[in-house]
């Protein structure tokens, strides 16, 4: 079956919106790193930093399958990393395995929407093995992409192709009503989809869209979050956005798709991005 290769390059710089590529730009992580699978792809990287190492989650395409499972890799310092192994798998794919840490429990929330849901896990055994809390939304939802603000959690969602939906809950295992401004971005591949993690940087909040309109994951968009309260929500596309884009050659040609920028030390951030180019 032909299916575009996708891989994952770690970029540094001052800034999230200042990330390149070190040296030839080579990706960090490729399906060939996967060491126990038939893996065809490796994509949708999360990071997180715990008990001093960094933990990148990411889906890999499992040939044998064909479909998405949750693997994972390791690093030191967060720029050299080494492929460990799957450490969720469904009769149903995974992808976009956004992980994040809340009371000293690490949570994730992949992508299951050919399970007609969002779901949300748990680790019982940091980081590989992972048990089912509850299922949060019915529906088909797809890169759902959770933060905490103002007391609240907030979900950012596609439904379907081509829309964006916000929910919120007061807890975060349960509870989850529909914002009124949605659907948000109705009939737009622009900036429907979620491409990353939420990011707070310099008093404002920014969130990352994957633009599929001329193709899947062609390139990553980022927004500022101008308004969000139970009522209103407004965005507005900051001006060095796309952050990322298909470079027409090399291991990223295709399209760049996801990102998730962490702050490795004062003034150095990371960013963990992906890229496609033709494979079967």
């Amino acid at each position: 079956m032909f299916r575009n290769r996708w891989s994952i390059a770690v970029y540094q710089g001052s800034s999230p919106f200042t990330l390149k590529p070190e040296g030839q730009g080579m990706p960090t992580l490729t399906p060939d790193s996967a060491t126990d699978i038939n893996c065809r792809t490796l994509a949708d990287p999360f990071l997180l930093f715990r008990n001093g190492i960094w933990y990148m989650f990411m889906e890999a395409w499992n040939a044998s399958t064909d479909r998405g499972e949750i693997a994972y890799a390791v690093s030191t310092g967060g720029l050299d990393w080494t492929y460990a192994g799957v450490v969720l798998r469904e009769p149903f794919h995974l992808s976009y395995p956004h992980v994040f840490e809340h009371k000293g429990t690490v949570f994730m929330v992949p992508e299951t929407r050919q399970a007609s849901c969002v779901r949300l896990y748990a680790a019982k055994e940091f980081p590989e093995r992972w048990e089912l809390v509850s299922v949060l939304l019915t529906g088909p939802y797809a890169d759902s992409t959770i933060f905490f603000r103002d007391e609240k959690w907030w979900m950012f969602s596609q439904r379907g192709l081509d829309e964006m939906r916000i929910c919120y809950s007061s807890v975060l295992e349960s509870g989850w009503k529909e914002h009124p401004a949605n659907p948000i971005w109705p009939g737009n591949r622009v900036y429907s989809r979620p491409g990353g993690r939420i990011l707070q940087y310099g008093g404002d909040w920014y969130r990352f869209a994957q633009d599929g309109l001329l193709a899947y994951g062609n390139n990553l968009r980022a927004l500022r979050i101008n308004v969000l309260s139970d009522t209103e929500f407004e965005e507005q596309e900051i001006e060095n956005s796309p952050v990322f884009t298909a470079s027409l050659k090399g291991w990223n040609a295709l399209g760049m798709h996801h990102l998730d920028a962490a702050e490795i030390q004062p003034g150095l951030w990371i960013g963990a991005v992906d890229g496609a180019n033709v494979g079967v």
